[in-house]
C-alpha cells in the first residue's frame, strides 16, 4: 500500500520506498504538508509545525492555488470566464484511490506493467460558480522514490472557459535556503550543470521555442546547500513534455517556497467548451536524502524501464557508423557501400545513411518534405542500397526530418499553407526551412503515408528522426482566430500522435530522436524513441561535460555517443582515438566519420573498441551509473557503471590536460558490495569496502586528452 488516507481528517499520505508526501484538506483547500524523507503513518501527521492557523490564502501552503481570491503568489492555473472575469476558487469535492497508473490520453508518461507497481490518488477540486472541475493525479512507484503528478481540467459548466495557465505541479515548501540546480547550454554545448541559490522573489527557467530546447532542459532540482553526489537533500522535478515549459520557484515574505512546473503560460490560451477537458503533461518528482547520485539513479531506472518502450527498451543497442561527417551531402551509393564494408570488417553492426538521400537534396536549401529517393545519387534506389549493405552483414538505418519543409520542394509548392505561418507576415527561415503544421490531421496523414512507404519497402532497422529549428510564426491556416494560441501545444500533440502511429506500425525499427543534437533531449521524446543524439558536438573533451550533465536525469542508454574525426568539426581539437572511443563507449556507441580513411593501426584500435564495447555494453546501457569526478570542477572526469547484482563494474577515467610531476591517481569507487571481494584489472583483488573508502591507485596518465577504462568483477574462488 503506497497511499494512506485518513477519511476523518481528509489527510493523504503518499509513501515511496524512502519518501513521504503528505496533504490535507483544510477549510476546503488542499494544503501541502510535507515532502521529504519517509516518515511513519500515524494520527499525528495533521499536527504539522508552521501551518498557519488562519485562512489567509497568501500564507497557506497549497497544492493547486488560484489567483484573485487573496493569494498573490503565482497561480497554478488561471481561467477566463465568458464575462471576462478571471476569479475562480477551487475547493475539495472528493477523491479516488486505485491500483496501478492510468495512461494520459495523447501524451507520453511513465507507465506500469502490473498494477502492484504503483498506486494512484485522484483528488477532485471544483469551482461551483463556473463549473470548472480539476482532478489532481498523484501516482507513486512504491519501490522507488518517484511520484508523478498531472492535472485534468474539465468544463462542467454551461459556458465556454479559456485556460490561460494550466501547470502540472505546484506546491509550497519550507526550503528557503536551497539551491536551484538546472541544465543549461546552447547548440553544441548542451546540459551544462548550473546552480544558484534561491531567494526572495522568483527564479525560473523556461522555453518559448515550441521545443524543449538546447538552452534549458525541462528539469530542475532544489538541493540543500551542502548537497553533493552522495549527501544532502535533493528534490528533482522532470517534465515529460517536448515543447514550451516553465519551471520556477518563488520565495514569499514568510520564507515559503512555491515550486511550479508545467506548460509555459506564455502565448498559451486554450478554449474549453462545455463538456471538454484538458490534460496537462506529467511531472516526475524524485526525492533523495543521499545527494544527486541517488536521485539520478532513480530517474535512470524509471525512464529506462517505465518510460522507454518497445523491443529495444531492454535489448542491447547496435554499434553504428553514420556517414554525415564523412560525406555530408556529397556521396554515391558506391561510397556508402565502401564505408559500410569497412564497418563490417571492424565488427560494426549498423550503417546509417544521413541527410541528402531524398528529393534533390545536395545542400540544406531544398527538398525537405519530398520523401522519395534521389535517383541521381542513388540510380538503383534506396532499397537496392539497403540490400547491398545487408549482404555485408550490416543493418541499414536512415535519417529523416519529417517535421520540416523546404520552400524549394514539391510539397511546399503543392501546399504552401501547410507550414506554420501567420497570414500577411513573413515566414522566418532557419536552416532554409519552415516547420510543417502538425496540428493539422492532413499534414500528419501525408507524413505517415510518405514515411510508411519507405519503412515498408526498404529493409530499415533504425531511424534517426531529426528536427533542426525552433518554431516561429506559430499560427495555423486551419484554426479559427480564437484557437491560434493553442497551436504550439496542438503541434506537440500532433507530433506525439504521429510518432505513436509510426512506432506502433514499425516496432522492429529502433528510433533515435535528434534536434540539432540535444535540442529536444527530454522525457517526452524518450517515450517514443528510447535514445537521443546527445549533441552535434562530438569532441571528446566537450562531450565529458555534455554527457555528465545529461546523466543528472537521463540514463546512458538514452545517449547517442559517437567517435568522430580529428580535427574535430565543431571545435577543431585533436584528441587521440583512444579517448574518443572511451568517451563514446559511455553511451550508445558508434562512429561518425569515413572509415575508409583509417590506417591499419587505426583499424586495429577501432576493432578492439568495437569488441570491447560488445563485451560491456549491457553494463553501460542497463547498469546503475555512479558519477565520481565532475568535469565542471576538475581537469579530470570519472564515472562508473555497476550491475544491479553488484557482481561487475566498469570504471571510466579521463584526464584533459597533463601536469608535470603528477602523483599517482587515487580513485574511490562507488556502488559495490562492501563485503565481496573484487578483482580489478591489473591491480589485484580487494574487498568492496576497501575499493570504496580507500580506492584504487594507478600511475598518472601521460599526455593531454588521456583516458583509462578499468573492469571490476567479483572474484570467483
Amino acid at each position: 500500500m503506497g497511499i494512506y488516507i485518513d477519511e476523518q481528517l481528509k489527510l493523504f499520505h503518499i509513501q515511496g520506498k524512502t519518501t513521504s508526501y503528505i496533504m490535507q484538506v483544510v477549510n476546503g483547500y488542499l494544503v501541502h504538508l510535507y515532502w521529504g524523507k519517509r516518515i511513519s503513518h500515524d494520527g499525528n501527521l495533521a499536527e504539522m509545525p508552521g501551518l498557519p492557523n488562519h485562512s489567509n490564502l497568501d500564507q497557506i501552503p497549497q497544492e493547486y492555488p488560484q489567483y484573485g481570491s487573496g493569494d498573490f503568489r503565482a497561480p497554478a492555473y488561471q481561467v477566463k470566464l465568458k464575462d471576462g472575469s478571471r476569479v475562480t476558487e477551487l475547493v475539495y469535492s472528493g477523491h479516488r484511490l486505485s491500483a496501478g497508473k492510468p495512461l494520459l490520453r495523447g501524451l507520453p508518461a511513465t507507465y506500469v506493467e502490473s498494477e502492484d507497481e504503483a498506486t494512484t490518488l485522484e483528488i477532485t477540486l471544483e469551482d461551483q460558480y463556473c463549473g470548472l472541475q480539476v482532478v489532481l493525479s498523484y501516482s507513486v512507484f512504491e519501490q522507488t522514490n518517484a511520484i508523478t503528478r498531472s492535472v485534468k481540467l474539465t468544463n462542467d459548466g454551461e459556458e465556454p472557459l479559456r485556460l490561460l495557465t494550466a501547470l502540472s505541479v505546484s506546491m509550497d515548501m519550507d526550503i528557503p535556503n536551497y539551491d536551484f540546480v538546472y541544465l543549461a547550454g546552447a547548440w553544441a554545448k548542451e546540459a551544462h550543470l548550473k546552480k544558484r541559490p534561491i531567494g526572495p522573489g522568483g527564479t525560473r527557467i523556461e522555453s518559448r521555442r515550441g521545443m524543449s530546447g538546447h538552452q534549458l532542459n525541462p528539469f530542475m532540482a532544489l538541493a540543500s546547500p551542502s548537497a553533493d553526489e552522495d549527501h544532502g537533500e535533493v528534490y528533482g522535478l522532470s517534465f515529460v513534455y517536448s515543447g514550451n515549459f516553465l519551471a520556477s520557484t518563488e520565495v514569499d515574505p514568510t520564507r515559503k517556497v512555491r515550486v511550479q512546473m508545467g506548460l509555459n503560460p506564455f502565448d498559451f490560451d486554450w478554449q474549453l467548451d462545455p463538456g471538454e477537458d484538458f490534460q496537462t503533461p506529467e511531472v516526475v518528482m524524485v526525492y533523495s536524502s543521499e545527494g544527486f547520485g541517488s536521485m539520478s539513479r532513480t530517474y535512470h531506472k524509471l525512464y529506462r524501464t517505465r518510460l522507454c518502450r518497445g523491443i529495444y527498451r531492454d535489448r542491447e543497442r547496435p554499434i553504428l557508423v553514420n556517414n554525415w561527417e564523412a560525406t555530408y551531402f556529397n556521396f554515391t551509393a558506391d561510397k556508402i557501400e565502401d564505408i559500410a564494408r569497412v564497418g563490417a570488417e571492424l565488427g560494426i553492426e549498423l550503417f546509417v545513411l544521413d541527410d541528402g538521400w531524398f528529393g534533390k537534396r545536395n545542400d540544406d536549401t531544398t527538398s525537405l518534405g519530398d520523401w522519395f529517393e534521389d535517383r541521381t545519387k542513388l540510380p538503383h534506389g534506396l532499397q537496392n542500397l539497403a540490400e547491398r549493405i545487408k549482404k555485408l552483414g550490416v543493418q541499414f538505418g536512415l535519417w529523416v526530418e519529417p517535421e520540416m519543409v523546404s520552400p524549394d520542394s514539391d510539397l511546399y509548392r503543392a501546399h504552401p499553407d501547410w507550414c506554420l505561418h501567420v497570414k500577411g507576415r513573413r515566414r522566418t527561415l532557419a536552416r532554409t526551412q519552415l516547420v510543417l503544421d502538425l496540428s493539422r490531421p492532413e499534414v500528419r496523414e501525408y507524413l505517415y503515408n510518405a514515411l510508411s512507404r519507405i519503412f515498408s519497402t526498404v529493409p530499415i532497422s533504425y531511424i534517426k528522426w531529426d528536427m533542426n529549428r525552433s518554431l516561429s510564426e506559430i499560427g495555423s491556416a486551419a484554426a479559427p482566430p480564437e484557437r491560434q494560441e493553442e497551436i504550439a501545444h496542438r503541434y506537440m500533440l500532433g507530433l506525439y500522435e504521429l510518432m505513436e502511429k509510426l512506432t506502433s506500425a514499425f516496432p522492429h525499427i529502433l528510433f533515435e530522436s535528434c534536434s540539432s543534437g540535444g535540442g529536444r533531449f527530454d522525457p517526452g521524446m524518450l517515450y517514443y524513441m528510447p535514445q537521443t543524439w546527445t549533441s552535434d558536438n562530438t569532441d571528446a573533451v566537450e562531450r565529458l561535460k555534455i554527457q555528465y550533465g545529461t546523466s543528472l536525469v537521463y540514463p546512458a542508454s538514452a545517449m547517442g555517443a559517437h567517435v568522430s574525426a580529428v580535427p574535430n568539426h565543431q571545435v577543431g581539437r585533436m584528441t587521440p582515438l583512444s579517448m574518443r572511443g572511451d568517451v563514446a563507449m559511455s553511451g550508445n556507441f558508434g562512429y561518425e566519420l569515413d572509415l575508409t580513411k583509417f590506417t591499419d593501426d587505426e583499424k586495429d584500435i577501432v576493432r578492439k573498441q568495437v569488441n570491447d564495447y560488445k563485451e560491456v555494453r549491457n553494463m553501460v546501457q542497463q547498469a546503475d551509473m555512479y558519477r565520481l569526478i565532475s568535469p565542471f570542477d576538475h581537469e579530470e572526469t570519472a564515472w562508473m557503471f555497476v550491475t544491479e547484482n553488484q557482481t561487475e563494474a566498469l570504471v571510466f577515467f579521463f584526464r584533459v590536460l597533463a601536469e608535470p610531476y603528477a602523483p599517482k591517481k587515487v580513485l574511490r569507487l562507488k556502488g559495490l558490495d562492501p563485503v565481496r571481494t573484487y578483482t580489478v584489472d591489473g591491480l589485484g583483488a580487494y574487498k568492496g569496502d576497501r575499493l570504496m573508502h580507500i580506492g584504487i591507485a594507478f600511475e598518472a596518465l601521460y599526455g593531454d586528452y588521456s583516458s583509462k577504462v578499468i573492469r571490476v568483477a567479483e572474484k570467483v574462488n
